[in-house]
């Protein structure tokens, strides 16, 4: 496991195509970031990725970067951990916004569950 600080949060990788993002708390993700994200995940993972989205903190999002923001053909799965009703509300919103792109995408109250869904979704 390895931790990388990225200038909106920080990025744990768990293994070669497995990462848990963590947006620090009142960040404002803006295009910028989005592309500073992707940049790490093209550089750093092995593709296609999966990703646990600990959605821990409270923060948002631009407009364009929501339209960006997993909009990568090597992201395979997504597994949001969501414990407060504002965090759910935020996803569904985003993946409601970007609905054409057909994400393979999941809401979760608990990390150990987000993991046992992508393990499934590595595999099949």
């Amino acid at each position: 496991m390895k931790i990388c600080n990225l200038s909106f949060g920080e990025i744990i990788i768990l293994n070669n195509n497995l990462a848990e993002v963590i947006v620090d708390e009142g960040v404002v993700l803006n295009e910028v970031m989005v592309e500073e994200y992707h940049d790490f995940l093209l550089n750093t993972l092995e593709a296609p990725f999966f990703l646990i989205i600990n959605k821990k903190h409270s923060y948002s999002y631009t407009f364009p970067a929501q339209k960006k923001i997993a909009n990568l053909k090597e992201i395979k799965a997504m597994a949001v951990v969501a414990v407060t009703s504002g965090g759910v509300m935020s996803t569904e919103t985003l993946v409601n916004v970007n609905r054409n792109n057909k994400w393979n995408i999941k809401i979760f109250q608990e990390r150990e569950q987000a993991l046992t869904w992508l393990e499934k979704e590595m595999i099949s």
